[in-house]
C-alpha cells in the first residue's frame, strides 16, 4: 500500500484539475514533527490561485501544512525546487474498477500523480446479474478475479478489502441498470419495468453512485430512448448526483448527440458530464469548433455542462465495437450465432467500416490486447497486417477475431486530429480523463499492451501557455 509520500506528487508540471488542501502560503507552520516535508517548492494548490514558493509538510496520510516549514522536523526532507508541488490529480474516467481488484498498485495512475479516478462508464461494476457476470466470465477467469458482489455496497466493501493506491469513485451505468431489468437484448422498458429501472438507480444512489452514466454507441445501452435516459437521471438528480455520458455519437452525428446529452441535463434538472469529448473521422475533422459553440450556447442558457478529454488523437475500445448494435443484440452468444448465418454475417460484413467513430479503414485499427492467448501473435499490428498474416481480407479476420476472443480484443483506433483535440483542451470547462484502466509493467498485467494515455495523460496534458504538450 502506497502512503501520503505516493499521493502527494512531485511533478513537473500542474493541470487544471487538483483537489485543493488547506494552505497558508508563506506563513509559518504550526504543529511540530512531520513525516515528511517537500522543501521549496512551485505550490499549486487547487484553489485556482497563482503558484507560490513554499514547504508542504505531511503527517501521516494528510497535508498537515503548507507554508514556510524550514525551522520544522521531518523524518524525511525532499529538496523539490524547480519543481511544482500539487494535490493528486483527478482522472475524471478512469475505468479501474475491476483491475485495481486484480492489482491494486493502480501504478499507472500514481505515477502521473492522480490519486483519484472516476469511473462507471455506461456499463458499471455493479448492479450485476448473472447474465451480465456470464459476459464477464472470460476477463473474470483470465485474471482469476471473484466477482461476489451484486450491488455497489458489495462492491465497495471488496474495493476496501482489496484496498487500493487511489481513490475511487463510480457511476452507475444505465447499461447496467438496463441489463439487470431487461436484460442485453434491443428491447424498451414498459411502465412496470421503467419503475423498476428508477428504483434500482435510486439504489445504486443510496449506496454512493455519484450519478448515472451513459454509453450509447456500445449495446446495450445504445439501445435506450432518450426518455429513459431522462427517467434515470431524474432519479439521480435527486439525489444530488450528475449524467455523465459518452454520447450517441462522436462523429457524423456528434452534434445531434451532443443536443441529446443537453436536453437530458435540462429535463431531469441535472449537471452533464461529457466524457471524452471528440469529433472523429476524417470527414468530421475540424468540427471542434462547432461543438465547442454549442456547449458555450448551453452553458449561457443555464445548463450545467462540461465534459472531460484524454490529449491524444487516437481513441481505444474494444473491436466488437465495429460490429453493428443489432447483431449484438441479446449478448455474445447470440452475436457469434449471427456470425454463422451466412445473410446475416454478409450484412454484418456490410456494415463494419462506418460505426459511431466515423468512417474507418483496416490500417487505422491497432491491436493491442486479447485474452485468448491463441490471438496474442496479432497485438501490436494493424488489423490489416494481421489479416494478410490470416491470409484473409479484413473484413472476415475482423470477425474471426472477435469470435476468437467472445468480443474482448481491444484496439487502439487513429480517427481524430491533433487540432481537434488541443482546441477542445484549452477550453475552461474541459478536464482530464485518461479513459484507461490503470495497470503496471510488471505483475498480472506484465506484457499487455496500453494506450499511451494510460501513463501519459497527465503530463501531456500539462500547458505551455499555448497548447497542450
Amino acid at each position: 500500500m502506497y502512503d501520503a509520500r505516493m499521493r502527494m506528487l512531485v511533478t513537473i508540471c500542474a493541470c487544471g484539475l487538483l483537489a485543493s488542501c488547506s494552505s497558508a502560503p508563506l506563513s509559518p507552520a504550526r504543529g511540530g514533527d512531520y513525516d515528511l516535508v517537500l522543501a521549496n517548492g512551485r505550490i499549486v494548490d487547487g484553489t485556482g490561485a497563482p503558484w507560490f514558493r513554499g514547504d508542504v509538510g505531511i503527517r501521516g496520510d494528510r497535508i498537515a501544512a503548507v507554508g514556510v516549514l524550514s525551522a520544522a522536523k521531518a523524518a524525511r526532507r525532499i529538496d523539490v525546487q524547480g519543481r511544482m508541488v500539487a494535490p493528486g490529480f483527478i482522472d475524471l474516467l478512469g475505468q479501474s474498477e475491476l483491475y485495481l481488484m486484480i492489482d491494486n498498485r493502480v501504478e499507472s495512475k500514481i505515477r502521473q500523480g492522480i490519486t483519484t479516478e472516476i469511473t462507471g462508464e455506461g456499463g458499471s461494476a455493479a448492479p450485476l446479474n448473472d447474465e451480465m457476470l456470464a459476459e464477464l466470465k472470460p476477463f473474470l477467469d483470465r485474471y482469476k478475479l471473484r466477482a461476489d458482489w451484486t450491488d455497489l455496497a458489495g462492491y465497495f466493501r471488496r474495493v476496501r478489502e482489496t484496498g487500493s493506491t487511489i481513490n475511487l469513485g463510480t457511476f452507475v451505468g444505465a447499461a447496467s441498470i438496463r441489463g439487470l431489468v431487461l436484460g442485453l437484448g434491443d428491447v424498451q422498458p414498459g411502465p412496470e419495468q421503467l419503475a423498476a429501472m428508477e428504483r434500482a438507480t435510486a439504489r445504486a444512489m443510496e449506496q454512493g453512485a455519484l450519478g448515472v452514466s451513459s454509453a450509447l454507441i456500445y449495446p446495450p445501452g445504445s439501445y435506450a430512448r432518450t426518455p429513459e435516459l431522462i427517467a434515470l437521471a431524474r432519479v439521480a438528480a435527486r439525489y444530488g448526483g450528475v449524467y455523465a455520458s459518452h454520447i450517441r455519437g462522436e462523429a457524423d452525428r456528434v452534434l445531434e448527440a451532443l443536443d441529446e446529452a443537453i436536453a437530458i441535463g435540462r429535463e431531469a434538472g441535472i449537471p452533464v458530464e461529457v466524457w471524452h469529448l471528440k469529433v472523429a473521422g476524417r470527414n468530421n475533422w475540424g468540427r471542434m469548433k462547432e461543438l465547442v459553440a454549442r456547449i458555450e450556447r448551453a452553458r449561457s442558457e443555464g445548463v450545467d455542462l462540461s465534459a472531460n478529454m484524454y490529449p491524444y488523437e487516437a481513441a481505444r475500445n474494444g473491436l466488437v465495437a465495429n460490429i453493428p448494435e443489432w447483431a449484438q443484440a441479446g449478448g455474445t452468444d447470440a452475436m457469434l450465432a449471427r456470425f454463422h448465418d451466412p445473410a446475416q454475417r454478409a450484412r454484418i460484413k456490410a456494415g463494419l467500416w462506418h460505426g459511431g467513430l466515423g468512417e474507418e479503414v483496416p490500417e487505422g485499427i491497432l491491436l493491442v490486447s486479447a485474452l485468448n492467448p491463441a490471438l496474442k501473435k496479432y497485438m501490436g499490428k494493424r488489423l490489416s497486417e494481421a489479416a494478410r498474416e490470416m491470409g484473409k481480407p479484413p473484413d472476415e479476420a475482423l470477425l474471426d477475431l472477435v469470435e476468437g476472443d467472445r468480443g474482448n480484443v481491444e484496439v487502439v483506433r487513429f480517427v481524430m486530429n491533433e487540432d481537434d483535440v488541443q482546441l477542445g483542451l484549452r477550453q475552461p470547462w474541459v478536464a482530464l480523463g485518461v479513459d484507461e484502466p490503470g495497470q503496471a509493467l510488471d505483475g498480472p498485467f506484465k506484457g499487455e499492451l496500453v494506450h499511451p494515455r494510460g501513463f501519459g495523460a497527465a503530463p501531456r496534458n500539462c500547458w505551455d501557455g499555448t497548447r497542450a504538450t
